[in-house]
């Protein structure tokens, strides 16, 4: 940070010798000075140009390859490879015409910089070099748009029959999970039952809510689809899940979702960066009010054998509100007394 604050620093000084370099010439020009100095001062600034560009370019290169690992993290799923190669070929795409562009940019002032006796050419217009740069990143833009949507829908449509569901609710301020529990099937819910107990909003007139469970933390099994449904409750929230490739917000009153395939478990990763307490996280990356910094949610991707011990461990959230068999119908309790593992009705 302190190597950046002094290259900007540098910069800025130059710059401000540049303009008062600049204001000392115009100040001359305005006194009649002779034109020697107009030619003397148009030749120091067409070799400031060429200087800028390439010390432009130098920390441009230098940058991008000596902190490289700073702003590229370990892809760990399957559609974060795809993701990857979109952004790195669109990256090779714009680098280059940046490149040439600011190349061209700069150097025009250096080659064609101010001589006397020069005249300029009059060229109001060419049609064919119109075409070519309308026409050409036309079609490129059209692919590389038709590529990301590609791979958007492929992620966005519906999720494997064998896919892991997690609903994840946004609020402010923390993320709540919710499995759908041993019979696969993730229970309705309704806004108007929300309490200060029941923060999904659980509807157990819907049988497949028995046995839902909502842990402290996310379970992931390694090499299997996993299916993300995702809402919020009060306010916009996103989910984000960088080393996943996963972004997704979470609407209040619209649910998305998003489905992944996670490649490395969470030891696997903690192997490759050397960083025994590493762990997959969650986080808001929407400004949802005071408490935004607190949104963190631990992931943990488990072997698949790990996986379904921990979640045949888990316990119905029913079981540990046993109070809320009052809200289920009679001619469910028994079904509901069974999936949340109680021998009776509480009193």
């Amino acid at each position: 940070m302190f190597n950046i604050l002094l290259i900007l620093g540098a910069i800025l000084l130059i710059v401000i010798l540049l303009v008062v370099f600049r204001v000392h010439t115009l100040v001359n020009v305005m006194r009649g000075s002779d034109k020697g100095k107009i030619g003397t001062s148009n030749k120091v600034n067409a070799f400031l140009f060429l200087v800028f560009l390439l010390g432009g370019f130098g920390l441009f290169f230098w940058y991008s390859y000596t902190h490289f690992d700073y702003y590229t993290l370990p892809v760990a799923s399957e559609h974060g490879v795809l993701t990857d190669n979109l952004f790195w070929v669109t990256t090779a795409i714009c680098g280059f015409v940046f490149i040439v562009t600011n190349f061209l940019l700069f150097y025009f002032p250096f080659r064609y910089q101010y001589k006397e006796g020069n005249k300029a050419t009059f060229y109001p217009d060419n049609s064919k070099l119109e075409l070519i740069w309308t026409i050409v990143p036309a079609i490129v833009l059209s692919i590389l748009i038709f590529y990301g949507w590609k791979v958007w829908s492929d992620i966005t449509d519906v999720a494997p029959e064998e896919a892991e569901v997690v609903e994840i609710m946004g609020y402010q301020f923390a993320w709540k999970t919710r499995y759908p529990g041993k019979d696969k099937s993730l229970g309705n819910y309704d806004f108007r039952l929300i309490d200060a107990e029941n923060l999904f909003g659980m509807d157990f007139r819907d049988k497949a809510s028995f046995d839902d469970f909502s842990p402290r933390e996310v379970h992931l099994p390694k090499g299997k689809p996993v299916l993300f449904k995702i809402r919020a409750r009060d306010v916009l929230h996103s989910v984000f899940a960088p080393h996943f490739r996963l972004k997704m917000d979470a609407v209040p009153g619209m649910p998305t979702r998003f489905w992944f395939v996670p490649t490395k478990s969470t030891q696997d990763m903690r192997d490759e960066l050397g960083n025994p307490e590493f762990n997959y996280e969650i986080a808001c990356t929407e400004i949802c009010g005071r408490g935004h910094f607190s949104m963190r949610l631990v992931v943990v991707v488990d072997e698949p054998e790990e996986y379904d011990k921990w979640y045949n461990e888990q316990e119905p959230w029913l079981s540990k509100n046993p109070h809320y068999l009052a809200k289920v119908p009679n001619n469910l309790k028994e079904l509901a007394l069974l999936k949340a593992g109680l021998d009776k009705m509480p009193r």
